[in-house]
């Protein structure tokens, strides 16, 4: 299983310089995921193994784990927390959507609200779109002048260099669905009234620059893959691929991290209880 792990992470990640081409990367790629209820079952289980292992992580107190999940409308970031963390305590995971900022954000640097969003120590925190926003939609919709876009990308990786040293570890995820999987997820919000609160006529103005956006994600994937922070392209249209990378990729991380349970500086033989 370790080799596994370690053969998706290589598949998925984005080295650090590497050149990106979304059309390069199948988005209904199964990501040596073969047998799909087999595939969901072991989810299921990679979701248990993480709430032991957060479990450990609160106990110790000392570290955190970022999860940050970005992608295109419908590519699945909702569904992805339910997959995956579905199973994890809610004591210890945060979860923060971003959408438009506020007017007090609007007041500070781009980077204020989130900083204030980062998970504290002992905790797992999943972004919901997150800072990537100001070099997707800021670019695609002109929201900041070019000069500043081009600023924000370096901004961007010394920010997360900042939080890795001060113990926050950062997985960040671009979930990569095709146009046509897109029309099939919005045609069923329409269709389904139980989804109707889901759909957004926005998306439909989004999906009219579909190609614009695939190049900034192109370039926020190349500029901002770093030693550090690096991303991860995951297939996203097999819904329980999607699901069963990221938890993969989030178990093995925690592992690596191997959290312990603090030693205490009392005997348990010394007590008894009444």
């Amino acid at each position: 299983m370790a080799d596994q792990e370690q053969d998706l992470r290589k598949k998925l990640r984005v080295e650090p310089g590497e050149k990106v081409r979304l059309k390069d990367r199948n988005p209904r790629d199964k990501a040596s995921f073969e047998d799909g209820d087999e595939t969901k079952a072991a989810t299921a289980a990679l979701a248990k193994d993480i709430d032991i292992l957060q479990d450990r992580l609160y106990a110790e107190g000392s570290r955190a784990l970022l999860v940050i999940l970005q992608g295109t409308d419908t590519s699945g970031k909702d569904g992805t927390i339910r997959g995956v963390f579905n199973a994890t305590g809610p004591l210890g995971v945060s979860v923060h959507a971003f959408g438009p900022p506020s007017r007090l954000e609007l007041e500070h640097d781009y980077l204020w609200r989130v900083h204030a969003a980062c998970p504290r120590r002992g905790t797992i925190g999943i972004f919901n779109r997150s800072h990537y926003e100001d070099v997707l939609v800021g670019k695609v919709r002109h929201l900041a002048p070019d000069n500043v876009i081009e600023q924000r990308y370096e901004q961007i990786n010394a920010f997360e260099k900042m939080l890795v040293e001060n113990g926050t570890t950062i997985l960040k995820f671009m979930l990569h669905i095709s146009k046509d999987e897109q029309k099939e997820r919005l045609q069923e919000r329409l269709d389904d009234p139980t989804k109707h609160w889901k759909f957004n006529p926005g998306d439909l103005e989004d999906r009219e620059h579909w190609d614009d956006y695939q190049e900034a994600y192109e370039i926020m994937l190349n500029r901002c893959s770093t030693p550090w922070a690096p991303w991860h392209i995951v297939p996203a249209d097999r819904k329980w691929v999607r699901n069963a990378a990221i938890a993969t990729i989030v178990k093995a991380t925690l592992e690596e991290m191997n959290p312990q349970y603090p030693d205490v500086s009392w005997k348990p033989g010394d007590f008894k209880v009444f």
